[in-house]
Order: structure tokens, then sequence, then C-alpha cells
């Protein structure tokens, strides 16, 4: 499998297969590249509607002479446990925080999430994300006020009485069933047109129909996460033979 930076014809087969509507995993597989390498490549330049090529090319050469301008941080990144690769875990993590940002989150409160994600403890302190993340203690109270203010974390004291923000199991649950109200609520709202511009006009034909499609993805959305809200808390299997290696982090 090729190492280094994705070439300027490679980003144009990646362009390529998303014209021609291929699997990230396809496309990745004909470029004998990492899914996550396709993956981050084009989330990180405009989506898979938006991607070019040579715009993205342009990018990251640009992105390149940034780091080489910038003079090297005091900080190391955190040592790596159970034998995980580390520039496997910083591309990932890198991955992880451009899906959050294509799904709406900040990039400082995308960048907070992902840490905390990756963390096998699921929680760290304001002193560990400024060094993990290498940015002002400003900018991680920023990021941590909007992730809990989405019910995203919380914060939680520990033996040390040092405040930690954790990103919970049922985060995910709950976020689920915040959407599934959200879309209710569009619904709802979309219902009372009805009435208003009159039942048998287009408009009104126009919102009944949209608050049914929304309504059955309200109700769908509510089931499938109380159906599911058990395997978020389901432990993971352990291969025949092997045991599990307990967990080393903490801080």
């Amino acid at each position: 499998m090729p190492g280094g930076r994705l070439t300027q014809q490679e980003r144009q087969q990646i362009a390529l297969g998303l014209a021609d509507g291929l699997a990230y995993a396809e496309i990745a597989r004909r470029l004998d590249r990492p899914t996550s390498t396709v993956t981050r490549e084009v989330m990180r330049n405009g989506g898979p509607t938006a991607y070019r090529a040579d715009l993205a090319h342009r990018a990251t050469e640009r992105r390149t002479r940034r780091r080489r301008q910038t003079p090297p941080r005091g900080s190391q990144a955190p040592e790596q446990t159970h034998g995980r690769d580390a520039e496997a875990v910083r591309e990932y993590e890198e991955t992880l925080t451009t899906v959050f940002m294509q799904s709406g989150t900040p990039k400082m409160m995308a960048r907070v999430m992902a840490c905390l994600c990756i963390s096998d403890a699921g929680s760290l302190t304001a002193s560990e994300l400024v060094q993990r993340l290498q940015v002002s203690p400003a900018s991680i109270s920023k990021a941590v006020a909007f992730l809990e203010g989405q019910g995203l974390i919380r914060r939680e004291r520990d033996e040390r009485r040092r405040e930690r923000y954790v990103v919970d199991d049922d985060v995910w649950y709950q976020s689920m069933m915040a959407s599934a109200r959200g879309v209710a609520q569009i619904a709802e709202t979309a219902r009372q047109g009805v009435g208003i511009l009159g039942r048998d006009t287009p408009a009104a034909g126009r919102l009944e129909n949209i608050a049914r499609f929304l309504d059955f993805i309200s109700e769908s959305t509510a089931r499938a996460a109380d159906q599911a809200r058990d395997l978020l808390h389901a432990k993971p299997e352990t291969p025949s033979g092997a045991t599990a290696e307990p967990s080393s982090e903490r801080g």
C-alpha cells in the first residue's frame, strides 16, 4: 500500500470515481489506498458533491506550506497504548473531525469532540485537551461550552478535584432522540399551514405531504433509537484465545 501524500493524478481518479457514484471503499481499492485516506480527502475538500481535484491539490499545497512555516510546538503528541500506530490514530482523528464538521459542528468543537471520542477513558481535562490539540485554554473553554449546550458532553470532577469533560456512550441516543423531536416539530408546523393556506390548495397539499413524511421519519428514528440503545453499552467481543487488555488511560 503506497504511503505519502496523494498525487494530483490520484485526486483526479477520486473525482472521476465520485462522478461515477463509487463508494469511498471502492475508490480507495482502485488507488491501493486506505479508505480513511479517501474519506478524509473528500470531506475536507467540499464533500462528495463539490469535490474538485485541482482545488483539492492546491489547498493541500497551501496547508503544507503553512505547516512548514509554523514553528514546532514544545508539547508532544500523547503516547499511544495498545500497540496503536500513532500516525494512523492521528489520521483517523482528523477524518473523524472532518466528518463532524461536515455534519455542521464548528471546527474547534469538532476537534474536541473527536479527541474525546477516541480517548479510551472517554474523558479529558482542559489541560489535556490543550496539550493534545495545541490550542489556547480559551478555545477549549468555548468549545466545551458549545458541546455541553448541545448535550454532547458533560462535566464531572475526578478524584483530584479536576474538572473533566466526558462524552457518554448514551450521548448518541440522546442526540438521535433530540433530532427526532426536532423533525416532529417541523412536521407539526408544516401541518399548521394546511389550514391557513386552504386545504384544497397546492401549497397546503405540499405541506401536508411534508408533514406526513417527517412524521414517519421522526417516529422511525425514535423507535430505532429505542430498539438499538443497548448496542451503545455492549462490550466489544474478544477474539478467541485473546484476553482484553485493560485500559491504562485516565489522564
